[in-house]
């Protein structure tokens, strides 16, 4: 019949999912602790050992082979070691059972303690490599808490985080979700192993396609690149290893049937299957489809690819943000441009135009090198007095000005009779003066003017005679009068008789 204490070992390794053999070497290590505490030294060897079939607890201890023991606890007489190891001397370190009968409640207590402990280090020992090796995994857990915008998800004997940056935007979580995810990193901590998964890395997909697709799982077809943009549309590009093989009709199943579960677990995200191929050129045209290419041109240096597509196909090539032509990218590693056909016909018209014209002024260069070496070798047979004589066209022009400040009448009459200049000098414009009319302004005429009567050289000048009028301002005499109105000329024409 099992003992108690083997039946808690039994239920302990039960209720924490560990083999019996992990659980009683933690009990063994706490008991260790237990009784160096009570019964042994703390720095004393001993060792403890449960039978795992009777539950029977055994406890060793190391002690010196001496003549006299004087401390029984450290030692042994010659006798008593011989009895356990017959070739014992003295000087030997042996191995005694020395169970103690009452370890005592203080003992108990501490190795209670010490045996969770132990438990706990077991478990999370065990939860560490299990998950360790499986990496790059796929694996189903259910949504159970949140905490500071982390998914807690509970994987069943451990509790994986889903941090923010592993998560897709599109999808929303609740509590009770059950998610596929892909284990990222398994990492030891004082609190036990922290396992960190993603629905985003694209190792998810990759693993939705081993488990979906039979020829993906055992080799057959291989995935050789996949570029992602979670929640909203990917690209993979396969290949197959055997002849007679479609891989893309593999992936894509009996009327999508394959492509479509993984669709589903992705939230409806877009997957674009596309073929792998050798030739780069090939498999960068492969990776825009649907858009259809006219032409692809390669650079080896700058490992850039610009690409060719109708004018009709520019927007299917480029995509939603350019979102086709950033996923064919990534999927093959080179920076691609795309360009319309109307675009690029008229860039090539545009380097042929350029080119001709810079083949033009070379041409144009090279003659006048040859002229001006040609002109130069004239100048080398003329005399330098006949050079010094010669007038530069520019020179023509200040001498004049000179000449004329100098002698100004000499040089204007010269300037009129001399005849045309030669066309290097450069000739003022010619100021013409247009004669000028004098207007005469009409005259004010005032009152005497106008009532006059016309007057001849023999007719004599009548007498004026000025009315004062009544109530006025009498000028000469200085009287006081009546308030005088300003600025009025009041004039009276007196004349005689006969001239009517």
């Amino acid at each position: 019949m099992k003992s108690d204490f083997l039946l808690a070992i039994t239920q302990l390794s039960a209720e924490k999912n560990l083999p019996k053999d992990v659980v009683l070497t933690a009990v063994e290590s706490a008991l260790v602790s237990a009784y160096k505490k009570d019964t042994f030294a703390s720095n004393q060897n001993i060792a403890v050992k449960i039978n795992p079939n009777s539950g029977k607890v055994e406890v060793w201890a190391e002690k010196s082979v001496v003549e006299v023991a004087s401390d029984k606890r450290y030692e042994i007489t010659l006798d008593e070691a011989q009895k356990v190891k017959e070739d014992a001397q003295i000087g030997d370190a042996i191995m005694v059972e020395a169970t103690p009968s009452n370890a005592g409640r203080i003992a108990a207590q501490t190795a209670k303690q010490v045996i969770l402990q132990r438990l706990h280090e077991a478990e999370h020992s065990a939860i560490f490599e299990e998950y360790a090796d499986r990496e790059g995994d796929v694996v189903s857990g259910v949504v159970q808490r949140f905490e500071m915008g982390q998914v807690h998800i509970d994987l069943g004997r451990t509790e994986a985080i889903l941090p923010p940056s592993e998560q897709v935007r599109t999808e929303r979580y609740r509590v009770g979700q059950r998610l596929k995810v892909v284990l990222l990193q398994v990492a030891r901590t004082s609190k036990g192993p922290r396992v960190i998964v993603s629905r985003s890395h694209p190792d998810l997909l990759r693993r939705l396609f081993e488990l979906e697709v039979p020829e993906v799982y055992n080799g057959t077809v291989e995935i050789k690149s996949i570029s992602r943009e979670a929640g909203f549309r990917s690209k993979i590009a396969v290949v197959a290893k055997q002849g007679g093989i479609d891989p893309v009709g593999c992936c894509v199943g009996l009327r999508g049937i394959r492509i479509q579960n993984i669709v589903s677990e992705l939230n409806s995200e877009k997957i674009d299957v596309v073929m792998w191929n050798p030739d780069l050129a090939v498999f960068i045209a492969n990776a825009l489809s649907p858009a259809h290419i006219i032409s692809v041109e390669l650079n080896e240096e700058e490992q850039s690819a610009t690409v060719i597509v109708p004018d009709k196909q520019l927007s299917l090539a480029i995509g939603k943000e350019g979102q086709n032509a950033r996923l064919a990218a990534k999927l093959s590693g080179w920076r691609i441009d795309i360009k319309s056909a109307s675009l690029a016909e008229a860039e090539k018209l545009e380097k042929a135009k350029l080119a001709t014209e810079a083949a033009e002024t070379a041409e144009v260069e090279a003659e006048e090198v040859i002229k001006a070496a040609e002109e130069g070798a004239v100048a080398e047979e003329i005399p330098e007095e006949m050079l010094a004589e010669l007038v530069l066209p520019g020179e023509g022009l200040e001498l004049a000005e000179e000449a004329a400040e100098e002698e100004p009448e000499e040089a204007a009459k010269e300037e009129v009779e001399a005849e045309p200049v030669a066309d290097e000098l450069l000739i003022p414009p010619q100021i013409i003066l247009e004669p000028q009319t004098t207007e005469v302004k009409p005259r004010l005429r005032f009152a005497e003017d106008i009532m006059a009567p016309k007057r001849t050289k023999g007719t004599a000048k009548t007498t004026k005679t000025k009315k004062k009028k009544k109530g006025a301002y009498d000028k000469d005499t200085g009287e006081d009068g009546v308030k005088v109105r300003k600025g009025r000329r009041d004039y009276t024409v007196e004349e005689d008789e006969e001239d009517y």
